[in-house]
């Protein structure tokens, strides 16, 4: 199973970026897909999750700025990313949770990551 990642780059403060990821590969289900990000010195952080079938989940220091989607035909997950900050700053990386046959064991993979820098 391969994530491949689009979008990110550089930006203003108080500016939009989106960015996406399609799995593909040898795909039964994907029980959650979402995004991480992390910035230099710290540590890897949830930004948004969304499960199959369940709620979106987002990191406080993002809510009511950033929208996960999902589109389960395509296996692809978005995060629209609207007035960014400079702590906004950080390779963000697509995560999935994906079902690839039936023995219904869960494999966890991860995008390669992309970078997303907010000017000030």
């Amino acid at each position: 199973v391969q994530l491949v990642e689009s979008g990110g780059g550089l930006v203003e403060t108080g500016g939009s970026l989106g960015l996406s990821c399609a799995a593909s590969g040898s795909i039964l289900r994907i029980h959650s897909m979402g995004w991480y990000r992390q910035a230099p010195g710290k540590q890897r952080e949830l930004v948004a999750t969304l499960p199959s079938g369940g709620s979106k989940n987002y990191a406080n220091s993002v809510k009511g700025r950033f929208t996960i989607s999902r589109d389960n035909a395509k296996n692809t997950v978005y995060l629209q990313m609207n007035a960014l900050k400079p702590e906004d700053t950080a390779v963000y990386y697509c995560n999935a949770i994906v079902v690839r046959d039936t023995s219904f064991v869960e494999y966890n993979y991860w995008g390669q990551g992309t970078q997303v820098t907010v000017s000030s």
